[in-house]
């Protein structure tokens, strides 16, 4: 799709105008140092930016830098990370710092090629670390993102690839002012140009969270993290005998350890 210099100026414009007057002020707008934007922009994906600044600036005082995450314990990652949901993500942050650490010196990559290749580092994450840590002229997309695009150019919500939107996106961004644009636009959508204003749906829906598959896995996490080790049969007294299967799960996943006590019951733990 081709969209005109007056357009893009026209749009532009109104987004930052809106920014001028409601941008918020978050913690990990006030740096670029690439190992916090990191941090924030995992905790930041399905969550509410306002329950991630007390979390963002407790992980940091504990883990302030790539070195310190990757020389932790996987027990106290995740217990730092308990609350946030979806605990693979610690889980893999912290297999992403041994590899910064190993691979890189210890500095967090600054091209999107490179951190793609990184535990838990999608397409998004990729692009908009380099974006907000060192105002790469490059664009990204996100919901927020797409639902802009899609209200305030016209198209259909319904079979635009993501590299159609991306070469949209790419030719909107401003020069020189990547991350500016970027924040406005999480604003513009966050605050104004809400899904539920313009009837555009995020391409995946969270599903129930009580009583769901990942509540099961959070609450394990969190019993193992509150409790050093627990028996099989503790869990299944707890949670069901569906539970053994949701254990093995995250057994392969190398979020839990198991092993026999002498008395041959089966034990789980955090590994570390």
């Amino acid at each position: 799709m081709e969209i005109d210099r007056v357009s893009v100026k026209r749009l532009q414009e109104k987004v930052f105008a809106f920014y001028s007057e409601n941008g918020r002020s978050f913690p990990w707008r006030e740096t670029t140092d690439r190992y916090a934007i990191y941090v924030s922009e995992i905790m930041l994906q399905q969550t509410q930016a306002e329950r991630v600044v007390a979390r963002y600036r407790a992980w940091l005082e504990r883990f302030p830098d790539i070195h310190a995450l990757a020389g932790a314990r996987l027990r106290d990652v995740l217990s730092s990370w308990s609350g946030l949901g979806y605990n693979a993500r610690a889980q893999r942050m912290h297999r992403c710092a041994g590899i910064i650490v190993r691979e890189y010196g210890g500095v967090v990559p600054s091209s999107p090629e490179s951190l793609v290749t990184l535990p838990g580092i999608g397409f998004y994450t990729s692009r908009s670390i380099p974006i907000f840590a060192d105002n790469l002229d490059i664009a990204t997309i996100d919901t927020n993102i797409r639902r802009i695009l899609i209200h305030e150019l016209g198209l259909c919500d319904k079979g635009l690839s993501q590299a159609e939107l991306l070469s949209l996106a790419v030719k909107l961004l401003p020069k020189g002012r990547s991350r500016q644009w970027h924040n406005a636009l999480m604003d513009y959508g966050a605050l104004f140009l809400t899904g539920r204003k313009t009837g555009i749906r995020p391409l995946t829906r969270q599903t129930k969270f009580r009583d769901s598959r990942r509540w099961y896995r959070g609450r394990i996490i969190k019993e193992l993290v509150d409790n050093d080790v627990m028996h099989l049969e503790e869990f299944q007294e707890r949670y069901g005998d569906g539970v053994a299967g949701i254990l093995d799960d995250l057994e392969k996943e190398g979020l839990v350890e198991r092993f026999a006590c002498d008395n041959e019951r089966v034990v789980y733990k955090i590994p570390g």
